[in-house]
């Protein structure tokens, strides 16, 4: 593969300096273009030793305006990265549209290190391709334009390239301890990049290959597959349709004599007043001494409530809260998006918020809007939403593999009971603000978010994160079992 870039391209200085000002003046214009669109773009840079990588870099950010621009390196994981799975640390740096990100090695580094080193085996590896693969794809479909770009120097010319930059004290500098050593296993780290590059290189997100013997023509061929993308980002063919709400999906809607997952939840079942605060001490108890014992293993605790309007989360949520120490968990509540949230993929907010190891996040609400609120309101296109079980699917994945415990809630009620539920809102005044005109609105919709419902169940509960169905028309009964459950699960990670 890599022959077919072995060339001995060079430029002179005359060829370079007169296609330079031409190339410097159309990537301004492209990345001023940028910034009015609905794009983001990331260029993932990558290569061999000693083939130039940062000098690239430079040279981008100095023919670009710097400050559209954000660079990332991604050493050894820190302490924080580490208490959260591998993918935090990339998520958190994905750019918001009309930005360019520049990423040395991105999510490829360490994977082409580790193999090469032999610290994990060809199986593993492929396991990660696929997963990078499934990412990319889930980014371009978003609409980011990705650039990998990957510079090659043949086993001559690297050490060429070394012996060069040992010799020159101007930029020697740029030799790290390891050059050497990598150049004496040159060939396993081919080998490794081949396969890599070959099970990596779609149609969505293509591998450019780069010879980088010759500065000059390595860095405006660099510089020309950034203009064509940057051109690409904004050209009119290929702008993301607005995301203001669109035409509401027209859903086939499940007829009076058809079952859903949710016909299936005993609503009927209560406790007493009695019973309830027998369990709750009891229940509460255990949990607060369960969620110090997973702080001090490092285990960290995700909790998911989602349900119906007024099926009493935010109480439920309290009844946990209750029972914790405030230093060990934090609730975040999900409202619509934020223009910065807008301007990002919707799992990246998410991302965001994960706990530190040993702590506990509950979101009221959480990433499933995508295939409830987004769906049945028109929010998210059908092609969105319909990958997006697969997107969380993988996401939770990551999750439960990094030592996470997911725990998540539907709390079920009738109409019945939510008609009487808001309509004491509306009565008491200390419960006012709970109720508005969207609440009464979406009740209207009752059908199409129950057959939303029915599918969200049904395609993402899984083996790793499986959904809780509460009954929730008697709160008392309700606060219970989630109780219960959030103690069972820790208990069994622990």
């Amino acid at each position: 593969m890599f022959e077919s870039v072995e060339l001995g391209h060079r430029l002179s200085k005359r060829q370079y300096a007169r296609q330079l000002p031409g190339l410097r003046t159309a990537l301004l214009q492209a990345q001023h273009a940028l910034v009015r669109a609905p794009v983001a773009v990331i260029v993932l840079v990558a290569g061999l030793d000693g083939a130039g990588k940062g000098q690239v870099v430079n040279r981008l950010t100095e023919w670009l305006d710097p400050r559209g621009v954000d660079t990332y390196t991604f050493w050894d994981p820190s302490d924080e990265e580490r208490e959260r799975p591998r993918w935090w640390r990339f998520w958190r740096v994905l750019p918001a549209a009309g930005r360019i990100a520049v990423l040395f090695g991105g999510w490829y580094g360490d994977l082409l290190l580790d193999r090469v080193y032999g610290k994990i085996k060809r199986k593993t590896l492929d396991r990660e391709l696929d997963r990078i693969v499934a990412f990319e794809q889930m980014l371009a479909a978003e609409g980011v334009v990705l650039v990998k770009l990957w510079f090659h120097l043949s086993k001559k010319g690297q050490r060429q390239r070394l012996e060069e930059l040992e010799r020159s004290s101007a930029v020697h500098w740029r030799m790290l301890p390891r050059d050497w050593k990598h150049y004496k296993l040159y060939k396993q780290f081919l080998r490794a990049a081949e396969r890599i590059i070959r099970r990596t290189n779609t149609a969505a997100c293509p591998w450019h290959l780069i010879e980088a013997l010759d500065d000059r023509y390595r860095d405006l061929t660099a510089g020309q597959v950034v203009l064509q993308a940057l051109e690409q980002a904004v050209s009119p063919g290929t702008r993301l349709p607005a995301q203001s709400p669109i035409a509401p999906v027209q859903l086939n809607l499940p007829e009076p004599s058809k079952r859903t997952v949710l016909d299936k939840v005993d609503l009927s079942q209560r406790l007493s007043a009695a019973q309830y605060r027998c369990a709750l001490g009891k229940c509460q108890r255990k949990l607060n001494r369960l969620v110090w014992a997973a702080h001090d293993r490092g285990r960290s605790v995700v909790i998911v409530f989602e349900g119906w309007d007024a099926a009493g989360k935010g109480s439920s949520i309290r009844r946990l809260t209750e029972a914790m120490d405030a230093r060990l968990y934090r609730v975040v509540p999900i409202a619509a998006p934020t223009d910065e949230e807008k301007a990002h993929h919707y799992l990246w907010r998410f991302w965001r918020h994960l706990p530190r190891a040993g702590r506990v996040t509950i979101f009221d609400r959480s990433w499933y809007g995508r295939v409830l609120v987004e769906r049945v309101e028109g929010f998210a296109r059908p092609d969105q939403w319909s990958r997006a079980y697969l997107e969380i699917n993988d996401f939770e994945e990551q999750l439960v593999e990094h030592g996470i415990v997911l725990i998540k809630f539907w709390l079920h009620i009738s109409p019945d009971e939510q008609l009487r539920r808001f309509k004491q809102r509306q009565r008491i005044p200390y419960k006012q603000h709970k109720i508005t005109a969207e609440d009464w609105r979406n009740r209207q919709k009752w059908a199409a978010y129950q057959a939303a419902v029915n599918d969200m169940i049904t395609r993402t509960s899984t083996a790793a994160a499986p959904w809780t169905l509460v009954p929730a028309n008697d709160k008392k009964f309700a606060r219970i079992q989630i109780l219960k459950t959030v103690c069972r699960r820790l208990a069994a990670a622990l």
